[in-house]
């Protein structure tokens, strides 16, 4: 019961102050996330302390502060991932795969030069103006490659902008970018452990990835047509919003156990059910697991952040060139692969990729865990994965200042009746925005 106490107790105030902010910042013209996130910077055991800091009777419990600690954060962990599957899950609901088809060279493109660019960038600043080992350079390389879709994705929502044409690229391109990224992760981290990679295993990854997507894209969008029929027949209630949920857990348990990340196949499942969503209302039943986990996600994700590591001036002198790289390499990159369609759209594109969010600090954990990286270049991870997180949705904000959201498009269209959009998605946002 103790450990029990302790979590609704966090959750609790992790809720009230992620709502709270998030309203603070929607009303001062920023995405929500923003709020979310620098809230969860505060209340985390680095500053005020008043989440992820286990009780006296929970250290009693579990025989010493570490285990506590580490038991409690390990919960904490399992609300954010369901929170970012959730996000990804009804983001797919948002992305058909024809929408994707439509944009896959160019997404394909875009991703290929944010992962090239970006880890070259991040190898050689390390590698030769720092002069720090080989291993230490592709690791931090590595951490420059990665997108945190979740971010984009959340602001992109935010701002009624989810179904353009540019966002769909960026899906696409990250989607793509967290495959390659989870494939470099995983040789990286069989160097750092002092073993050797061969070809063979380096394409049995790329193998398993690949397949595991386009499988899932294609075989599962025609196993949900055909047999759509059959879900009215169910007894069980809501029984399609039901097998999503079944569907979005398997698809991101099976994703994680492959070695991929588990919002690829939360992002994957939604893909599936996006044209049964309309017909069915998944959008609408999702909306109250939307409304309370993903603000907990990002309200956990701040948390993780040492505001202390920004004190120190040798590392913060570093991070800040390893960030600004992070972000060049990736609005260099991806907005040439994106040229051509305009300097605003390509712009949004090459920033849209710039965070790295909870991925960079899950890049930086590995690195850690595994002793790749000393105690300095860890939280020069950290504060790259930090700033690219907060400075790209006020960016964004501002590229789509005075642009027709989804809803205008819509309603040019005719694609809406009476001035009313369907209730599940109001003003071209997701649910909850």
């Amino acid at each position: 019961m103790e450990v029990a106490s302790v979590v609704l107790v966090d959750i609790f105030i992790m809720y009230l102050a992620a709502r709270v902010a998030g309203e603070i910042f929607v009303r001062l013209k920023q995405p929500a996330v923003i709020g979310e996130l620098l809230v969860g910077v505060a209340l985390g055991p680095y500053a005020l302390g008043w989440i992820g800091v286990p009780t006296a009777g929970m250290i009693e419990l579990f025989h010493g502060e570490a285990v506590a600690i580490e038991a409690l954060a390990a919960v904490l962990e399992v609300i954010a991932e369901l929170g970012v599957i959730i996000l990804l899950f009804v983001v797919g609901l948002e992305t058909r795969l024809s929408d994707i088809m439509t944009v896959g060279r160019r997404a394909g493109a875009v991703a290929i030069a944010g992962v090239v660019l970006p880890f070259v960038l991040g190898y050689g600043f390390v590698s030769v103006v720092l002069g720090e080992p080989t291993i230490e350079a592709i690791f931090i390389g590595t951490a420059l490659v990665a997108t945190s879709v979740g971010i984009t994705a959340r602001v992109l929502g935010d701002l009624g902008h989810i179904r353009s044409d540019e966002a769909r690229i960026i899906l696409g391109a990250a989607v793509i970018d967290d495959i390659v990224g989870m494939i470099i992760l995983a040789i990286v981290s069989a160097l750092g452990e002092g073993g050797t990679v061969s070809l063979g295993q380096i394409g049995l990854i790329a193998l398993q990835a690949v397949a595991f997507t386009v499988f899932v894209a294609v075989a599962g969008r025609q196993a949900a047509r055909r047999w759509s029929a059959h879900l009215d027949r169910l007894r069980i209630r809501n029984a399609p919003f039901v097998v999503a949920v079944l569907i979005m857990l398997g698809l991101a348990a099976l994703a994680a156990q492959i070695g991929l990340a588990a919002i690829i196949g939360a992002f994957l499942a939604g893909m599936v059910f996006a044209e049964l969503s309309e017909q069915y209302e998944l959008e609408r039943q999702a909306l109250p697991l939307y409304e309370f986990l993903v603000p907990l996600f990002f309200v956990i994700t701040g948390s993780h952040v040492d505001w202390r590591l920004f004190l120190d001036g040798s590392v913060l002198s570093v991070a800040l060139a390893v960030t600004a790289l992070a972000i060049v390499g990736k609005i260099v990159g991806c907005g040439a692969a994106a040229y051509g369609l305009g300097w605003r759209r390509t712009a949004i594109v090459g920033v849209g990729m710039a965070p790295r969010g909870e991925v960079g600090l899950i890049v930086a954990n590995v690195g850690a865990s595994l002793s790749i990286i000393p105690d300095a270049m860890f939280s020069t991870v950290v504060i790259m994965s930090v700033l690219t997180t907060l400075v790209v949705p006020p960016i964004l904000t501002l590229l789509y200042r005075g642009q027709p959201t989804d809803a205008d498009a819509e309603a040019a269209a005719g694609a809406t009746t009476g001035g009313e959009m369907d209730y599940a998605v109001q003003d071209g946002r997701l649910p909850g925005m």
